[in-house]
C-alpha cells in the first residue's frame, strides 16, 4: 500500500499536488463566500485558452535541450510586430478570421528569422542558456521601447493623437479582437465556452505532438535528451537546437496574438517583460522539468496555474479588501515554482 501511495506521489509531484489542493481550496472558498461561479468559470476557461499557446512554446525549447525559454519575449515582440503591421496595412476584416490569419502569417517569418538568430547565440553559450535567455528577453523588450516610439506607423488607432510613438495599449475591438472567442461560442450553466479559442489551442497542441512523433521531432528530442549519444549517432545537435528554438519563438509569436485578441488589446512597451515567467511556471506546475516535457504538462499546468490565479484574485479581494494579497499570492506561486524547478537542475558530467 505504501509503495502504491509513493508511486502516485512521485507521478504527481510535490508542486502539482500543492497547487491542486490550493486551487480546490480557493474554489470551495469562492462558493462559500457566494462569488458568481458561472462568471469565474468563464474567466478560467477563457484564460486557459488564451494563455495556453504561450505555455506551449516551452515544449520545443525544453525538448531540444536549451531548457525553458525565458527569452519568450523575442517571439512575443515578433507577434506584436506582425499584429501592428496587419492593422497598419488594413488587413483586419473579421470575416473568417482574416485579420487574425493575416497577423499570424506576417508574424511567422519574422519569428523564424529571430528564432534562428537566437538559436545561433544559444549554441555559443551551452550550459548557460537560461541565464542568457532571461537577459536576452529583457534586452529585446528594452530595445523595443525605442522601436515603438520611432517606427513609422501611421494608423490613427495605434498612434498617440499628439506627439510621436505608439500607444501603450492598442485596442483590437474594431479589427480582430475576440474572433476566436466568439467562433462557435456558447453558454452553459452560466459559463461561456469560447469554442474557437479552445479548438485553436488544442489544435496547436496536436500539431506540436505530431511533430514530436515525426522523424525530425524524434531527432530533436534525442539531441536534447542525450547530446553525446545523438552526436555519436550522426545527429546534428546544434542544428536541432536551432530548430527547437525557432519553433519555440514561432509558437510564442502566435501565442501572443491569441492572447491579445482574447484580451482585446495589444500591450506594448514593458508589458512583455515578464510574460515568460508565467509560461515557464505553468509547464513546471504541470509536471515538466527543465529537461523533460510533454503536452499533458502544458494542459494540466496552464489550467491549474491560470485557474488558481483567476479565482484567487476575487476571493482574496473579497476576504481582504484592504490589501493586495492576490498579487502577493501570484508572485509566490509563480516564482516559487520556478525556483523549485531550478534547484532540481543537475550539472553536466
Amino acid at each position: 500500500m505504501n509503495d502504491v501511495i509513493r508511486k502516485y506521489y512521485t507521478n504527481i509531484g510535490l508542486p502539482r499536488l500543492i497547487i491542486t489542493l490550493m486551487f480546490m481550496a480557493i474554489c470551495i472558498t469562492a462558493i462559500i463566500i457566494d462569488l458568481p461561479v458561472g462568471l469565474l468559470a468563464s474567466d478560467v476557461i477563457r484564460r486557459f485558452g488564451m494563455f495556453g499557446v504561450l505555455a506551449l512554446a516551452m515544449v520545443p525549447a525544453i525538448q531540444c535541450g536549451t531548457g525553458p525559454n525565458f527569452a519568450l519575449p523575442i517571439g512575443i515582440i515578433c507577434g506584436l510586430l506582425g499584429s501592428l503591421l496587419t492593422i497598419e496595412f488594413g488587413l483586419t476584416s473579421k470575416a473568417l478570421g482574416y485579420g487574425f490569419v493575416s497577423a499570424v502569417l506576417i508574424s511567422l517569418p519574422i519569428a523564424v528569422l529571430a528564432g534562428w538568430a537566437y538559436g545561433l547565440l544559444l549554441n555559443k553559450i551551452k550550459g548557460s542558456e537560461m541565464l542568457v535567455a532571461t537577459y536576452t528577453g529583457f534586452s529585446i523588450v528594452s530595445f523595443m521601447q525605442i522601436g515603438w516610439v520611432t517606427l513609422p506607423f501611421s494608423h490613427p488607432e495605434m498612434r498617440w493623437p499628439i506627439g510621436k510613438g505608439l500607444r501603450v495599449t492598442v485596442s483590437l475591438e474594431s479589427t480582430f479582437g475576440e474572433v476566436l472567442n466568439k467562433f462557435l461560442g456558447f453558454e452553459i450553466g452560466g459559463a461561456y465556452i469560447p469554442t474557437g479559442l479552445l479548438l485553436f489551442f488544442f489544435g496547436c497542441c496536436i500539431l506540436v505532438w505530431l511533430f514530436s512523433r515525426s522523424k525530425s521531432g524524434i531527432e530533436m528530442n534525442t539531441a536534447g535528451a542525450n547530446p553525446k549519444f545523438a552526436a555519436a549517432s550522426g545527429i546534428n545537435v546544434d542544428k536541432n537546437r536551432i530548430v527547437g528554438t525557432i519553433l519555440s519563438t514561432a509558437i510564442g509569436a502566435v501565442g501572443i496574438i491569441v492572447y491579445s485578441l482574447s484580451f482585446g488589446y495589444l500591450q506594448l512597451y514593458l508589458a512583455p517583460l515578464y510574460m515568460a515567467f508565467p509560461a515557464v511556471a505553468a509547464v513546471l506546475i504541470g509536471g515538466a522539468s527543465t529537461s523533460k516535457v510533454k503536452i499533458s504538462h502544458v494542459l494540466i499546468g496552464t489550467f491549474l496555474f491560470q485557474g488558481m490565479l483567476t479565482v484567487a484574485v476575487p476571493v482574496a479581494n473579497q476576504m481582504f479588501p484592504e490589501g493586495n494579497l492576490s498579487e502577493v499570492l501570484r508572485m509566490i506561486v509563480q516564482n516559487g515554482i520556478i525556483l523549485y524547478a531550478l534547484t532540481k537542475v543537475g550539472g553536466d558530467a
